[in-house]
């Protein structure tokens, strides 16, 4: 379905029952040979100012790991990222909503999906670009299949109620993610 402005809305799954996804972690390491030896596509996804940069927050951060994205401002994280130009994420809040703005780079299959585990308060956005030999991409080697980023949301997040659009552009995709606050 379309948006007003022309955006898909994407389906928001709850059910997602992978046994052992994520369960491989991405050490700094690893991502750092994996990242020298790859070719456009894996520097288009995990570049600097990537929502699935493990670098994105300043420090090394697995992005399989569910990050508190919204304990922290946007100006403050990525005040170094956004000097250089190279910020392609934001994130804010109104009284109503949180909001998570991304721009994504468009690869191989270019299928992004949103989980929300309802009742972990966890949100991931995945997708792949190469075709595992084996089983489910996510439950092995993953980054060298697709990408991921994990955020924990907060307690007045009404999950049930998020929303997601994707709206694409010449060489990339725009992502918008608006989750509801309960009203108490």
């Amino acid at each position: 379905m379309m948006s007003s402005n022309g955006s898909l809305k994407l389906e928001i799954h709850t059910d997602d029952k992978t046994p052992r996804k994520w369960s491989v972690p991405l050490g700094e390491d690893v991502f750092r040979r994996f990242l020298s030896g790859g070719g456009g596509s894996e520097k288009a996804v995990f570049s600097e100012g990537s929502i699935f940069s493990p670098f994105l927050f300043g420090k090394y951060f697995d992005p399989s790991d569910a990050f508190p994205l919204w304990e922290f401002q946007a100006d403050v994280l990525l005040a170094s990222l956004r000097s250089l130009g190279q910020c392609r994420v934001d994130w804010s809040q109104t009284d109503q909503a949180y909001v998570l703005k991304s721009d994504l780079p468009v690869v191989g299959k270019a299928n992004v999906k949103v989980y929300v585990d309802v009742n972990g308060k966890v949100m991931e956005i995945s997708g792949q670009w190469k075709t595992a030999a084996n089983g489910d991409w996510r439950s092995s080697r993953w980054w060298e299949y697709g990408y991921v980023r994990r955020l924990e949301l907060p307690g007045e997040a009404d999950l049930k109620k998020s929303e997601a659009f994707i709206s694409n552009k010449d060489d990339y995709s725009v992502l918008e993610i608006k989750i509801p606050k309960n009203k108490f």
